[in-house]
């Protein structure tokens, strides 16, 4: 009995010593493989917009937050007013006005939005605004315009005479159909990661030229145009916005990507979801771009011609994003 005892013991002490050693193994690897997995800083942002994503990236290095990095990173498009997508020199309206619409969220999930915005440079700031300094989420036209004043935002004129030309030329036959990738820009949004492992992102537009007045897509409409969950990643959408927002297309990506894939897999899954509500029309544009909290990214549209920037120590690349409907 005492021989059977002893062996007994041995046993479980040995098996306890091997268990224990596997699992102090198994969790140093975790911990290495982490460790070495997780890139950051790093910004990434739909379409070629190279200035961009040098500032957000100059902040992040010089130790700034992902919320400044990403703010002050579209801010450079919306006062590019050869960009027309966004910001000064965004195309009109049917109407001849210049309406912007905008988004921001941090990594406690605050959130805020700007829609039907005139007279104001950079949305992107007064979205901020909101989010901090009042209770709400968005504000709309005058009241946004109103708000922005108090904040000091200066009011401009951002019809600029290239636009307008535009404009005028369009009234000979108003004509309304979206262009697919029109010139290479109809949103610009961005997603960051600071040196502390946090995410943000921001979202910015003029919308589509020649809308209906009042007309609002998905850029500024948190979960459709942009989402941020500081545990798992974000996303970010560019394109036909009614398409986007049917699906909660940047929610529907981060969670998808909470649920175990990757981000190129989850942009995919999320264009995949927009081709099943259009299988008989799927003339548009959507593209999404999405980055995980160890900083892996991923792009897809189903059109081809959407492309993204992507900054960190590895490089500052422009990427092709493949498509469902191939060349």
């Amino acid at each position: 009995m005492k021989r059977r005892k002893f062996l007994k013991n041995s046993s479980l002490s040995t098996a306890g010593i091997f268990s224990a050693s596997i699992l102090s193994a198994c969790e140093t690897e975790k911990k290495e493989e982490t460790a070495h997995e997780i890139l950051k800083p790093i910004v990434i942002a739909t379409w070629d917009v190279p200035n961009a994503t040098n500032k957000a990236l100059e902040v992040l290095s010089n130790a700034g937050n992902a919320l400044d990095a990403v703010e002050q990173g579209v801010m450079i498009e919306e006062a590019d007013i050869e960009n027309q997508s966004v910001g000064k020199g965004g195309r009109p309206d049917r109407e001849g006005n210049v309406t912007l619409d905008a988004c921001i969220m941090d990594k406690d999930s605050n959130c805020g939005a700007v829609v039907c915005l005139q007279n104001i440079v950079h949305p992107v700031s007064v979205a901020r605004k909101v989010m901090e300094d009042t209770p709400h989420v968005m504000l709309a036209g005058k009241g946004a315009e109103m708000f922005a004043y108090e904040r000091g935002f200066k009011k401009e004129n951002l019809l600029t005479e290239k636009s307008k030309k535009e404009w005028i030329e369009w009234k000979k036959t108003s004509k309304y159909q979206p262009v697919i990738n029109i010139e290479n820009h109809d949103t610009i949004g961005m997603l960051g990661i600071d040196n502390k492992g946090d995410l943000a992102g921001a979202c910015t537009t003029s919308g589509m030229a020649y809308k209906m007045a009042g007309r609002i897509g998905d850029s500024p409409i948190i979960g459709a145009g942009l989402f941020i969950d500081n545990e798992v990643g974000g996303a970010t959408a560019t394109g036909v916005g009614e398409e986007v927002v049917r699906t909660v297309g940047s929610f529907l990506i981060v969670e998808l990507m909470r649920q175990g894939k990757t981000p190129q897999e989850a942009c995919e899954e999320g264009v995949k979801r927009i081709i099943e509500k259009n299988k008989e029309k799927p003339d548009f544009q959507i593209g999404f771009i999405a980055i995980n909290k160890k900083g892996e990214t991923g792009g897809y549209c189903i059109q081809p011609g959407f492309t993204y920037r992507v900054f960190s120590e590895k490089g500052h690349s422009n990427n092709t994003a493949s498509s469902y409907i191939s060349t």
